[in-house]
């Protein structure tokens, strides 16, 4: 069979594969020129031959291993940073894991800010990353919010309209009430299946609300009930398939 450009594994999904990060951080790794293929600086959208070119990342050959793929969720507390390097952060989410975990390359398959709580997946398995980060999927999520004052009901339709702040539209995809509380209340729940940076406390902040406390609860059909804060556990495959929605025939 004679191998074309299309059968060969774009660089980003390479680094990724390699167990080093996410398909995202790879593009940003390129685009900092620290990747070179075959002693020369790598390109954003160049495909490799992983058996024959030689790919470094900071000077280091980079290699695939067969690793097993390894897929957590951790109920992160507030003050712990999504990163597996930041010279700013007090605390990274990796310290929280076993110490049997902290020998795999692992990276968040989608971040919450330091000031946020709950569910996050680590993952060391790229294609499982893009999956879960890609707004294709369209994976809902389910965050429990507290603001500084209660809602005012003319609000909604501005949040689940969507405005443009800072160059970005930002949106809620739906807002009810807390478990026994009314939409009137400074308790809600909110639900989004796309994520931009900060979005849910920047969109708040827009229309007069500062979020004091935000909480990931669940992805896909997957929660972290009877999770504690701080506590890590592996996921099973039947559990990882909750993550997304279910296909419809």
């Amino acid at each position: 069979m004679i191998e074309t450009n299309s059968n060969r594994p774009k660089l980003q999904k390479f680094l990724a594969n390699a167990g080093l990060c996410s398909r995202r951080k790879g593009e940003e790794w390129i685009q900092e020129g620290i990747v070179s293929i075959n002693g020369k600086q790598a390109q954003l959208g160049e495909r490799v031959c992983p058996e024959t070119d030689i790919i470094k990342l900071n000077g280091k050959r980079v290699q695939l291993k067969n690793l097993p793929p390894v897929t957590l969720i951790v109920n992160k507390p507030k003050g712990y940073t999504c990163s597996n390097e930041d010279e700013h952060a007090e605390r990274l989410i990796f310290e929280l894991l076993e110490s049997k975990y902290r020998g795999i390359r692992l990276f968040c398959a989608g971040r919450l800010d330091v000031e946020s709580e709950g569910m996050v997946v680590l993952t060391n398995d790229g294609s499982l990353a893009h999956r879960l980060t890609h707004p294709s999927q369209n994976i809902r999520k389910k965050y429990k919010i507290e603001l500084n004052i209660p809602l005012n009901t003319a609000d909604l339709s501005s949040f689940i309209n969507g405005e443009v702040i800072d160059d970005e539209f930002l949106k809620i995809d739906e807002i009810k009430p807390s478990k026994g509380k009314s939409l009137r209340s400074n308790k809600l729940d909110i639900f989004m299946s796309h994520g931009k940076k900060r979005e849910i406390r920047r969109i708040f902040f827009h229309f007069g609300y500062k979020v004091k406390k935000l909480r990931r609860v669940s992805i896909g059909g997957l929660g972290i009930r009877n999770m504690s804060l701080g506590q890590s556990r592996m996921l099973k495959k039947e559990e990882i398939d909750l993550l997304f929605p279910k296909e419809v025939s």
